[in-house]
């Protein structure tokens, strides 16, 4: 178990190491089975966010050419679904080069945009670079200067994956290895935009222009419902307007249409562009702003600044003829 820890919201968090990490010590570990002949416990691996992890050994599987081994995930207090599954590393000798695959369980990427090419195992390239800087190091410890054969896999991935991102991202048959720091952080806003960003890049790297941005199911469920515009071409950005916006520049979107509830949206007028309400409110205020200068009067301002949701205050507007 990481003792490692962060405060979030006056709550004391502890911290996990992501499937890369995982990734990174099986294959260290099965490597250096392989090589020595001898069987370890614990093996330790460095992160990219320059902690050390010390990691418990599982499940050895000796064979007459290869070594399995497994590490188990620990998410700390994050909520994830990866959280206590076994990831494996397969270890072989071969004449050159140190090979990264993916085996049962890890997604196979199937659309142009994302972290892999299209074949690839959804292995991203920093947990990549850990396997391999791990592994070759214990080549050069060992003198072997020969080449490796490392395939990832995760019992049940495939199914677990149905719970994750990966369906709509175009990675399937199994779940993805992640991470860029090595260590997971509970509550990690980071990871969410990651997600966003990643989506919008295989969206415009399929030929989209133009993309639809909703916070979460209800808008998602409008767009397609209520407005029947065209699937596939809609990102959930959740409470990340601003991040989203950005984007939309990065990837040079022609346009950009948000939807969803005026809840959140209104604050936008505000220039509030995280609209999670530890961030800030301000609804009612702006939703004031927008009645003076339509020429509502000092008492109906009033009662709008009294509301508790941005549904009573559209029925006083209504009513007074403001809408």
């Amino acid at each position: 178990m990481l003792e490692r820890y962060v405060y979030k919201g006056n709550r004391k968090l502890r911290c996990g190491y992501t499937t890369g990490s995982c990734a990174a010590a099986a294959a260290k570990a099965a490597t250096v089975m392989l090589l020595s002949g001898k069987p370890i416990e614990r093996i330790s691996i460095g992160t990219p966010k320059g902690i050390l992890l010390e990691l418990e050994v599982k499940e050895i599987r000796q064979e007459i050419d290869c070594i399995t081994c497994g590490i188990q995930k620990d998410s700390g207090d994050d909520a994830d679904v990866t959280n206590g599954i076994l990831v494996f590393a397969t270890v072989r000798k071969t004449k050159a080069d140190i090979l990264i695959d993916g085996g049962t369980g890890v997604g196979r990427v199937t659309k142009h945009g994302l972290d892999q090419e299209i074949g690839k195992a959804a292995i991203n390239k920093v947990p990549r670079s850990m396997i391999f800087n791990e592994v070759l190091e214990v080549c050069e410890e060992a003198g072997y200067t020969g080449g490796l054969a490392i395939i990832i896999s995760i019992p049940g991935g495939e199914e677990l994956a149905k719970k994750t991102f990966n369906p709509r991202l175009g990675i399937e048959g199994g779940i993805s290895i992640l991470g860029t720091s090595g260590i997971v952080e509970p509550m990690s806003e980071s990871a969410l935009v990651d997600t966003i960003k990643t989506e919008m890049s295989m969206l415009t790297a399929g030929g989209c222009k133009y993309l639809i941005a909703t916070p979460g199911n209800y808008g998602e469920a409008f767009v397609g419902g209520t407005l029947s515009l065209a699937p596939g071409k809609t990102v959930k950005c959740s409470n990340f307007i601003g991040e989203t916006i950005d984007m939309a520049y990065e990837f040079q979107l022609k346009g950009l249409l948000l939807a969803g509830h005026i809840g959140k949206f209104v604050k936008l007028g505000g220039g509030i562009m995280n609209t999670h309400s530890k961030w800030a409110d301000g609804r009612m205020e702006i939703l004031c702003s927008c009645g003076l200068l339509a020429g509502a009067e000092p008492a109906l301002l009033k009662k709008v600044l009294d509301c508790v949701t941005t549904e009573e205050a559209l029925d006083i507007l209504k009513e007074a003829g403001l809408l």
